[in-house]
């Protein structure tokens, strides 16, 4: 569950590292100006369709720090890792058994994945979770 006052900290930290102000950045994530006053005020939780609008317009943005404060802001590169972003944009299909081999490409030996979320533009989403 979404802690909101520590969401509403780490919105402004954006916000804020950006140098924008409320009505800026509302302009420029695509949403009503009121909506940031809400969210930052605590009145109102911040919506799925708000958080991706974030993420896919500062793409600096850690969809789990954003949403639960782990990992980090602005996103840090490590210059070691192979980053093999056109392989992680093949499309999914829906057999998961094909996709392994894509996913198995684009990550390394020394880490496991532990859930994989797919957001899909209507708003809606699905969560793969690895069973041990």
């Amino acid at each position: 569950m979404i802690n909101n006052e520590e969401f509403t900290k780490r919105l402004q930290k954006v916000i804020d590292f950006y140098g924008e102000s409320a009505s800026s950045f509302a302009e420029k994530i695509g949403v009503q100006r009121s909506s940031i006053s809400h969210i930052l005020s605590g009145r109102n939780k911040p919506s799925l369709d708000f958080v991706l609008k974030v993420l896919s317009s500062f793409p600096e943005v850690e969809l789990y720090w954003l949403m639960n404060g782990k990992g980090h802001f602005p996103v840090q590169k490590n210059q070691n890792e192979k980053t093999e972003i056109p392989k992680a944009k093949k499309k999914l299909s829906a057999n998961p058994e094909s996709n392994s081999q894509i996913l198995s490409t684009s990550i390394s030996e020394d880490k496991s994945i532990e859930r994989i979320v797919i957001f899909y533009k209507d708003g809606t989403f699905k969560n793969f979770e690895h069973s041990s």
